[in-house]
């Protein structure tokens, strides 16, 4: 879904707003599916599974405006010291959890976003549902080593990644101007490299962040 909205609010300067909110809702939705998945699969539990799609929504909007709000921040501050070139890379913070950006700073900042997230998702779970935004920047700061391991190898996967992707994305290219097959065919090519490099990205992202938790968690 987060693929499809944004491809329809792409170069639409009246739904680009909108667009970009409702498919950050979608991407979190899917950050929740890959984080339960990802947890149970590295022995730990997780009522993710049991929460209704309205319930899902809600504890997404809930994270939404505190990570923008986190975000907002971070840029104006980057921007105040005198990086105002760079700034505005931050703003897709959130968004390249799941999809693609063009600076590799930002890649590595796409990947603590994902960080704060995972661990403000981990102290909802244990807080009956309620999102803290400070405590689980807490919980973020007890498990700092480990999560920040991760994050630094997230962080360089998410950059190789983002060279692959590219690469693709020229072949693609190339198959548009030079194939003869209908134009159906080539946006159905087009929406499929866009989705599977995103949920590899979040495979990857959760994967490697669950990880690092859990090595947090037994080795104290």
């Amino acid at each position: 879904m987060a693929t499809a909205i944004r491809i329809v609010g792409f170069g639409k300067p009246g739904l680009t707003l909108p667009a970009l909110v409702l498919a950050d809702v979608c991407v979190l939705l899917a950050f929740f599916a890959t984080a339960r998945d990802s947890i149970q699969a590295a022995g730990g539990q997780s009522s993710l599974g049991e929460l209704t799609l309205a319930e899902q929504i809600r504890l997404s909007l809930s994270i939404l405006w505190r990570i923008v709000l986190v975000i907002i921040i971070a840029t104006l501050a980057t921007a105040a010291v005198g990086f105002a070139s760079f700034a505005p890379h931050l703003l897709w913070g959130l968004d390249g959890m799941a999809f693609d950006q063009g600076a590799d700073l930002g890649r590595l900042w796409s990947a603590a976003i994902a960080a704060l997230v995972l661990m403000i998702i981990v102290n909802a779970e244990g807080n009956g549902g309620r999102v803290a935004l400070f405590a689980a920047a807490k919980d973020l700061g007890r498990h700092a080593l480990w999560l920040s391991v991760a994050v630094l190898a997230l962080g360089a996967i998410n950059v190789a990644l983002g060279y692959g992707q590219q690469f693709v994305r020229t072949v693609i290219w190339q198959f548009w101007q030079t194939s003869e097959v209908g134009q159906p065919i080539k946006n159905l090519v087009y929406v499929v490299f866009i989705f599977s490099f995103a949920m590899l990205r979040l495979w990857i992202t959760l994967s490697i962040l669950t990880f690092g938790l859990k090595q947090s968690y037994a080795r104290g």
